[in-house]
């Protein structure tokens, strides 16, 4: 048995070394399309032929295609639903003249017809299924026609007006290698692997048009022309490439040169919009320096042109490469045109010659060329921050040296940062354009430490000389580092599986700062002082200091305070917070414990006397924070509960007869009053860009009293911009005791109200008040989106319409209006107007004789402005009730009295103006 154990033992060995010590083998694609481009109906006419060489092992009886074309012909492909979980709706509202797609396939297998089959899951990947199997060594021709009606430029490629950018438009295989098959769907997040071929494609379109492309071009001739059409074709080759990419303008200015490398001549172009010659003037320039400082660090750039063209009407800043050429986005700042110019030329070592597979170890290409690019920064320029944007002097002072690796530090502080070895599609959206990058540069920086720099460039040479043109792993490239080293390098690589920083944490030192700062975060904690101002209808004009610690990556521990002296109660007043923040997981999963005060002036009262006297309240609020793991890094879902304790203090108004005075009178005085408020809220919210929706469940118990409610917010996205808000509301009230007129009198406050409340009513002191307890003036009309919500007021009846110590619900709509039916689209400025409408019932409206109807409505106006934090509501519409009471209780200026607002700065936050961040 042992013997038999033992010959198991050394066979399963001997196959696992054989297998380990295969040899390399690739498949080889050689491509011959003839195109036609059709600028009327945005589209192209084909036929492809090409030599399919099967140079694996094995037999292939199908073969896998891409048509990513079809990643643009409707909304259920991986394309679009990417794109929404990134946070974009352009594609997923877009007309369908504006998507593409490829049809009229055709295909031929060495003359015989062969069939198609659909991908199970994915539009824009078939599988061909050969006619006869294809043996090692042997060579398929495929041919077939192809029509593609290009799309609107949502990503890559397309069209803009006619600015052509040609990319992914063609049937392209799969890429079968040592692992099988990798039929991957388009994304926009996370790029592309392909076989390796010789490429001729003749371009044919009307005349007038400048066309950059992959490869040099080997002929041109102008075809027929007459009165109407003229047209020429362009014939572009190249050897040695997995991708071909060509753009077409009328409007491209072109610049050339040559640069020697060795023996060899490059030809060096860059195709720009016209009226851009100034910024563009040293692009040749940049060219070059990128492709000798590639060639003196890595190896000799193999190609014999090298082009970069520019972008029509980019709003992304950024570029795309393709093999010899390379599209960027249009840019009025010199350094960032050498950044960009810099990286994506670079990108013909890492993707096109060293043709890693981009969808899986997105880290290979795009990281190892980050690394390379702050390595040329610091030659060029002595300073790793490309990225200058021509900031105002104040900000420059305080920006960060690198701002891609504070980011990464901010990342990785609140725990969001994934492994470098991840693929491109499970990166979050901000997190697939840090970590694969700034990661893996700062991976490679430490490699190159413990190497020394002499010994990681011969590392770096050796890997490009072994594996140009194929396809390497990442145990490839960590078998190339072993080799050449001579060392174990297992501890390193296995830093590209875990989170976290790679390197230690260093000791810092705390500094004071006028208004914040961000540079050398890594070595100095800053504690930032910058200037505060204040104003409320009592304290008046508030002056004081903002200090806080808020830095960039944010500490655990987190603090602010405001002090101001308010000019017109005379009194110190402010507001603070400490906070400390655990993470007891690893999938974001943190506990926040905080306390929190704040000292206002909520009243005042002026005595017989002419004195007026101050009714400050404070607060402090204790709470604990707990925000649920998500095991999916691009989720959007957040799912937390929270407990805080409300500490009240406030300077109460008392008159009392004091009979002991010669002549009787009041006495007044301004007793402290102290109450408490326990709120435990659990929420969920999804931050989804269409149809996101937050719901609360929230209680809060006080002396005498629990009440209970449930809001509900669901966003409904319209096709152009805007959309339609839906709230629910339902809550319920209970006496912890007995139900008396006292009980009813004290808790007044607490009571639900069918109308969004009042000052008096904001029991926690939550919101802004600009006159919180005031019964007059512009300031009675401020009310707080809470409870009904309705933006009618019945301020002066002493039981207002639809408030209950019972139950209520409500609805609430706000809709912005859409562009093609709203008049005021005229106006030469875009005003923020919506529509509202509310409806709600309550308790006491379903009484017997109640004398009110059971529903109650509003409807009318809304103007919005700061992100929805300040709006304003006209009513237009409203139960008869409200009528009613307008009518008898409002004689003079009714429609501007109807008017209410609301201030709602505690919704402010980073994601509302910043979506991608993690904080």
């Amino acid at each position: 048995m042992r013997k038999l154990l033992s010959l198991i033992f050394i066979t399963l060995s001997t196959l696992v070394l054989t297998a380990q010590q295969s040899p390399y083998w690739q498949q080889k694609v050689d491509v011959n399309i003839k195109v036609s481009l059709d600028d009327k109906a945005h589209s192209l006419n084909a036929d492809m032929s090409m030599q399919y060489h099967n140079n694996s092992p094995d037999t292939l009886h199908y073969i896998w295609f891409h048509v990513w074309p079809n990643a643009y012909k409707n909304d259920r492909t991986a394309f679009s639903d990417q794109l929404l979980e990134n946070g974009r709706t352009d594609f997923y509202f877009s007309k369908e003249e504006s998507r593409g797609y490829m049809n009229r396939l055709n295909f031929q297998v060495d003359g015989m017809l062969a069939d198609m089959e659909d991908h199970p899951q994915h539009q824009d990947i078939i599988k061909l299924i050969l006619p006869q199997p294809l043996a090692p060594g042997q060579t398929a021709r495929i041919e077939t026609p192809f029509h593609v009606k290009l799309p609107f430029n949502f990503s890559r490629g397309g069209h803009i007006g006619q600015s052509y950018q040609v990319t992914q438009w063609y049937p392209k295989p799969a890429v079968y290698d040592r692992k099988g098959w990798h039929p991957i769907p388009y994304l926009d997040q996370g790029e592309f692997y392909s076989e390796f071929g010789d490429y001729s494609v003749s371009i044919k379109l009307p005349s007038g048009y400048k066309v950059a492309a992959t490869g040099t071009l080997s002929e041109k001739e102008a075809g027929d022309s007459n009165d109407t059409l003229s047209t020429q074709t362009l014939i572009f080759k190249q050897t040695n490439v997995h991708d071909f990419a060509w753009f077409a303008d009328k409007d491209f200015e072109i610049l050339h040169d040559t640069l020697q490398i060795n023996s060899r001549i490059i030809d060096v172009y860059a195709y720009y919009k016209q009226g851009n010659a100034e910024q563009w003037k040293n692009s040749l320039g940049f060219i070059k320096s990128a492709l000798l400082s590639k060639s003196k660090w890595l190896g000799e750039y193999p190609y014999p042109v090298a082009t970069v063209v520019e972008r029509a009407g980019s709003e992304d800043m950024g570029g795309m490469e393709y093999p010899t050429i390379t599209l960027i986005s249009p840019t009025d700042n010199e350094r960032m045109l050498d950044y960009l110019i810099n990286h994506e030329v670079g990108h013909n070592w890492f993707y096109g010659i060293l043709a890693s597979n981009e969808r899986l170890h997105p880290w290979m290409d795009e990281g190892m060329n980050s690394y390379y690019d702050k390595r040329y920064a610091i030659e060029q320029y002595n300073n790793i921050n490309l990225n200058v944007t021509g900031t105002a002097a104040f900000l420059r002072k305080r920006e960060p040296e690198d701002i891609q690796q504070t980011i990464l530090a901010s990342v990785i502080a609140v725990k969001k940062d994934q492994p470098i070895e991840s693929p491109a599609a499970k990166f979050s959206s901000l997190n697939s354009n840090i970590i694969p990058y700034e990661k893996t540069a700062q991976w490679l920086s430490l490699l190159e430490a413990q190497l020394g720099t002499p010994l990681f460039d011969s590392v770096m040479k050796t890997y490009y000389r072994q594996w140009q043109f194929k396809h390497p792993y990442p145990e490839d490239f960590k078998t190339i580092v072993q080799q050449v080293s001579g060392k174990n390098m297992d501890t390193t690589f296995s830093m590209l599986q875990k989170k976290g920083p790679l390197f230690p944490a260093q000791a810092k030192k705390i500094k004071l700062v006028s208004f914040f700062s961000f540079k050398s975060t890594e070595k100095s904690h800053y504690i930032g002082i910058a200037p505060a101002v204040g104003y409320n209808f009592y304290d008046k004009l508030m002056l004081g200091a903002f200090i806080h610690n808020f830095n960039l990556p944010p500490s655990k521990f987190l603090f602010y305070a405001v002090p101001m002296y308010a000019t017109g109660s005379k009194q110190l007043n402010g507001l603070g917070r400490v906070g400390f923040t655990f993470f007891p997981g690893h999938n974001g999963q943190k506990l926040i414990l905080a306390l929190a005060g704040a000292r206002f002036t909520g009243d005042h009262f002026i005595d017989s006397t002419g004195k007026k006297n101050f009714q400050p309240f404070s607060k402090i609020v204790p709470s604990a924070k707990f925000v649920f793991a998500s095991k999916n890094a691009r989720s959007t879902l957040t799912k937390y509960i929270q407990w805080k304790s409300f500490f009240i203090t406030e300077t109460g108004l008392l008159f009392k007869r004091d009979t002991s005075l010669p002549i009787y009178g009041d006495v007044i005085t301004y007793p402290k009053e102290k109450r408490y408020v326990n709120q435990l809220e659990f929420a969920v919210q999804d931050d989804r860009v269409l149809y996101p929706y937050k719901g609360t469940l929230q209680a809060a118990q006080g002396k005498g009293f629990v009440r209970t409610d449930l809001t509900v917010n669901y966003f409904f996205n319209y096709a152009k911009e805007g959309g339609m808000n839906v709230r629910f509301f339902a809550g319920k009230f209970f006496y912890t005791g007995n139900k008396t007129f006292l009980t009813q009198f004290e808790t007044d406050r607490y009571h639900l109200n069918m109308t969004g409340p009042k000052g008096y009513e904001d029991y926690n002191y939550q919101n802004y008040f600009y006159g919180r307890n005031e019964f007059e003036g512009a300031a009675t009309q401020q009310i707080m989106i809470r409870d009904g919500a309705f933006k009618v007021r019945t301020d002066l009846l002493s039981n207002k319409i639809g408030k209950t110590d019972d139950w209520l619900a409500a609805m609430n709509f706000t809709t912005t209006i859409p562009k093609n039916i709203n008049p005021l689209e005229i106006l030469p400025f875009k005003l923020p107007i919506k529509l509202f409408a509310d409806i709600g019932t309550y308790a006491e409206a379903w009484k017997t004789n109640s004398g009110s109807p059971k529903l109650l409505y509003d409807a009318g106006l809304q103007l919005s402005v700061l992100k929805n934090t300040v709006n304003i509501y006209i009513p237009l519409i409203y139960s008869k009730v409200y009528d009613q009471y307008f009518k008898s209780t409002i004689t003079e200026k009714r429609f501007l009295k109807n008017i209410s607002f609301s201030i709602d700065v505690q919704n402010l936050s980073l994601k509302k103006f910043i979506p991608q961040s993690p904080f």
